[in-house]
């Protein structure tokens, strides 16, 4: 059950999920107040998308548009695909990003209805380095409260996330995983793994 609320929680975070790598050397212009007004205007958007009764593609849809609106998408899937990512052409980047999204989408979708009635308190935010970690508690009925930690950054010339970590579990090392054995399963085929993430879930 542990396991199965931090997939979920991932999933919202990730939300965590607006193309933009990390560039090195651009200016840091975040504030403390900007990255935890992110989180809050996010967090309600995951909470209405819930609220709303719909499942299936309709459901899968909100959360699409949640992960391009909030989350760094072209960060978290590169840094899912790993050092496939350098051999990997323009185009096929591309490809992947937006097959990466639709993954996620339909992953953690499938399993949101259980977040009704769950509730995220911001409780502040700190610099780390070149972005800002946001610390949120998250209330599901009949768990007992636990940390969200979540990573926002501007450096793609857009405030978005990049990072959320549930009581230790980094989102970006679990999709790491998850997508390495999928391409691995499939010799290294970039373009069979993008294929293939588009029925994914």
């Amino acid at each position: 059950m542990r396991n199965d609320r931090r997939q979920l929680i991932l999933g919202a975070g990730a939300t965590v999920l607006a193309a933009g790598l990390l560039r090195p050397g651009a200016a840091f212009a975040l504030t403390d107040a900007e990255a935890r007004e992110l989180v809050s205007r996010a967090v309600n958007d995951v909470n209405a998308a819930i609220a709303s009764g719909k499942t299936g593609p309709g459901l899968y849809a909100q959360f699409e548009a949640i992960f391009t609106k909030y989350a760094d998408v072209a960060t978290i899937g590169r840094s899912a695909l790993g050092v496939a990512a350098r051999q990997a052409s323009a185009s096929q980047m591309s490809a992947f990003t937006k097959a990466f999204r639709g993954y996620i989408s339909r992953k953690y979708g499938q399993r949101f209805r259980e977040f009704i009635g769950a509730r995220f308190e911001v409780e502040g935010a700190r610099k780390v380095k070149t972005f800002y970690e946001v610390k949120t508690v998250a209330h599901l009925r009949g768990q007992a409260p636990f940390e969200v930690l979540w990573h926002v950054s501007d450096r793609s010339g857009k405030r978005l996330f990049f990072n959320v970590i549930i009581e230790g579990v980094n989102m970006l090392a679990a999709e790491r995983t998850e997508i390495g054995a999928m391409l691995d399963a499939r010799r290294g085929n970039i373009d069979a793994l993008i294929a293939d993430l588009k029925n994914a879930s």
